[in-house]
C-alpha cells in the first residue's frame, strides 16, 4: 500500500469514526450534549463543533476555495446534535471525495493556507491531510472521554484497519458505502 491509498482510507476511518460516535452522542439524555465538562473545550457541543469548524477550514484550503481563514472564523456552531452530525458527514464525504481524485503525485503539491497574521503559507497536501485525520483522531478522542461521564457508553473506535476487525465492521462499512 503506498501513502495514497493509507490517506485515502484514513479518509474513509473519518466517516466512520465519526458516524459510530454521533450516533453515541445522538442517544445522549436532554442536557449532556451542552452540559459543561473537563477537557481542551468545555462540552461535547463545543468539541464536535471545533471539529467540524476546523475541517471545513482545511477542505477550503485542500480544495483551493478562496475563502480562507473565513472558513473558520465565520462558522456558525450547531446547538443540535442533529444538524451537526449531518454536516460533519457532508464534510466527511467531501473529503473522501477530494482524497479519491487525488494522484500520488498530489500528495507533494503545495496549497495556501490562510495563517491570518502570519501569512498564506504554502504546505503540502499530503501533509495537510495528515494534520487534518490527526486532529479529529484528537477530538475524538476527548469526546470519548466525555461520554464516559454521561448516560451513554462510548463507541469502540478503533476497529477499522485490520482485516481482522473486518467482520466487526461489514454492516456499517455497507451502510456508509465505504
Amino acid at each position: 500500500m503506498n501513502l495514497l491509498d493509507h490517506l485515502r482510507r484514513m479518509a474513509g476511518n473519518n466517516l466512520w469514526s465519526n458516524d459510530r460516535l454521533y450516533r453515541a452522542v445522538l442517544a445522549l439524555k436532554p442536557g449532556e450534549f451542552e452540559a459543561e465538562r473537563t477537557s481542551f473545550f468545555p462540552s461535547i457541543k463545543a468539541t464536535l463543533n471545533h471539529v467540524l469548524a476546523v475541517d471545513y477550514l482545511y477542505l477550503d484550503f485542500l480544495e483551493e476555495g478562496g475563502v480562507g481563514a473565513a472558513a473558520h472564523d465565520d462558522f456558525v456552531p450547531f446547538d443540535e446534535p442533529q444538524p451537526l452530525f449531518a454536516a460533519q458527514m457532508a464534510a466527511d464525504r467531501r473529503l473522501i471525495a477530494f482524497c479519491d481524485g487525488l494522484s500520488e503525485a498530489d500528495l507533494d503539491r503545495r496549497v495556501i493556507t490562510d495563517r491570518r497574521a502570519d501569512g498564506m503559507i504554502p504546505e503540502r497536501i499530503g501533509d495537510i491531510l495528515a494534520h487534518v485525520f490527526l486532529h479529529d483522531i484528537h477530538h475524538r478522542g476527548q469526546v470519548h472521554a466525555m461520554l464516559s461521564g454521561t448516560s451513554v457508553v462510548p463507541p469502540q473506535l478503533d476497529e477499522f484497519l485490520l482485516d481482522y476487525d473486518a467482520k466487526l465492521r461489514k454492516a456499517e462499512v455497507e451502510r456508509l458505502g465505504l
